[in-house]
């Protein structure tokens, strides 16, 4: 919540001729031509002897996923996350210095952390009122989401130096759609969706909205559509990404509803959205968009974060200091984790390697380092005042969706 309202063609021949070994072994006819493809044949005629082995199985392959046009191809249909693997880092930062890039939106700074002495080793002045630390979709520039002072300052990774800022209305939040064609501004006071070059950030096309303040968003497995939350109005949209268009809208079945982080499940099957009035996670299902079902989680419930192995998901619960952690395969919450003394844990981002959540104390002009595995605070280290979406940096995937780093 704002301030302001407080797989190669040689390995398919490898895998066909080992097939065709089977075969052989199984009792079929010599081919007699070399070139003859697996299936022109008639079935293997089953060996009777214990001593010949039983033809190779070959699993089904997945049904592909036809995605929005130009995106890039679904990895793994059953994990939309597949490319976020530990180390599996794109050729476009490998080279870049691993930094938690932390914006303060009292402060109007953004201070750098370097992971491994977990010390603030730079600050860096930006525009009025930093919301987000968004990279881009080609993950070469992080974007710094001046809301108030409605400009975009770019930092290169690379080199942690701060370029001239874009003007940008209402830089709320900022996401980018599957294809990398546009970015889109969470327009939050404007109450649009903005859609932009991508590089230029030059205005292509606005969408109104009804609802009061648009805030965080994720896309479908596809990417053909996305989910954004409206935290003021307490409702939800969904959002046709070819078309630019609103096709469906729906109020949160909670009075005073308040609907912030929105994450989309490694199966693409289920939308969560947190909701820090209703300290909770709304569990939808965003092909049909029918009315979400609530998870209670925890007080002021505010960022979700997927594992680096697709089982777990981390929910940080502002109002009272804790971690949730949600197991998706057995469908419920299994851990909380307290910071000791408290704390408001907000936004943040999982490590390259996976072992470390990093998230903003927003009331508390600090950041938190949390062990993923045992649940300890590892540092706990001070910065300037309200900081809020901050980007860890850089993190494994071949694309960047926005936000403090959605990649797939």
């Amino acid at each position: 919540m704002p301030l302001h309202l407080t797989l190669t063609k040689r390995a398919g021949v490898t895998l066909a001729g080992a097939l065709l070994a089977a075969l052989a072994g199984c009792g079929a006819p010599p081919s007699g031509r070399a070139d003859q493809e697996l299936g022109t044949r008639g079935a293997a005629t089953p060996s009777t002897s214990p001593a010949v082995k039983s033809p190779v199985q070959v699993p089904a392959r997945p049904k592909a996923i036809k995605g929005l046009a130009g995106m890039p191809p679904v990895l793994d249909p059953k994990d939309v996350y597949a490319a976020d693997r530990p180390g599996r880092l794109s050729p476009v930062v490998k080279d870049f210095p691993s930094r938690v890039y932390v914006p303060n939106t009292e402060s109007n700074t953004v201070s750098v952390i370097d992971p491994e002495t977990y010390k603030v080793i730079e600050t860096i002045p930006v525009g009025i009122q930093p919301q987000h630390v968004v990279p881009s979709w080609d993950l070469k520039t992080l974007w710094v989401n001046n809301n108030r002072g409605h400009t975009l300052t770019p930092i290169d990774p690379k080199t942690g130096k701060a370029g001239d800022p874009v003007e940008v209305h209402d830089p709320y939040n900022l996401y980018f759609t599957p294809d990398g064609k546009y970015a889109v501004v969470m327009a939050s006071l404007d109450r649009e969706l903005v859609f932009r070059d991508p590089h230029t950030m030059k205005r292509v096309k606005s969408v109104p909205v009804s609802c009061y303040g648009v805030n965080h968003a994720d896309f479908s497995l596809d990417g053909r559509y996305f989910i954004v939350s409206c935290e003021f109005s307490g409702e939800l949209l969904k959002v046709d990404t070819a078309k630019m268009e609103v096709i469906g809208q729906q109020k949160l079945p909670f009075s005073g509803a308040m609907p912030q982080d929105v994450k989309l499940s490694p199966d693409g099957k289920t939308f969560y959205i947190a909701d820090m009035m209703a300290d909770g996670m709304w569990v939808l299902d965003g092909d049909k968009f029918t009315e979400p079902k609530l998870l209670p989680t925890g007080k002021g419930t505010h960022g979700l974060y997927v594992s680096r192995d697709s089982k777990e998901m981390y929910i940080s619960n502002r109002g009272e200091g804790t971690i949730s952690v949600f197991d998706f395969a057995k469908n419920k919450l299994t851990k909380k984790w307290k910071l000791p003394g408290g704390g408001s844990p907000d936004m943040g981002g999982v490590s390259a390697d996976g072992e470390v959540l990093w998230l903003s104390g927003r009331y508390n002009s600090e950041v938190y380092a949390i062990d993923t595995r045992t649940g300890q605070q590892i540092a706990r280290i001070r910065v300037g005042g309200g900081p809020h979406g901050l980007a860890v940096y850089p993190q494994p995937g071949r694309y960047s969706l926005g936000h403090t780093g959605v990649f797939r």
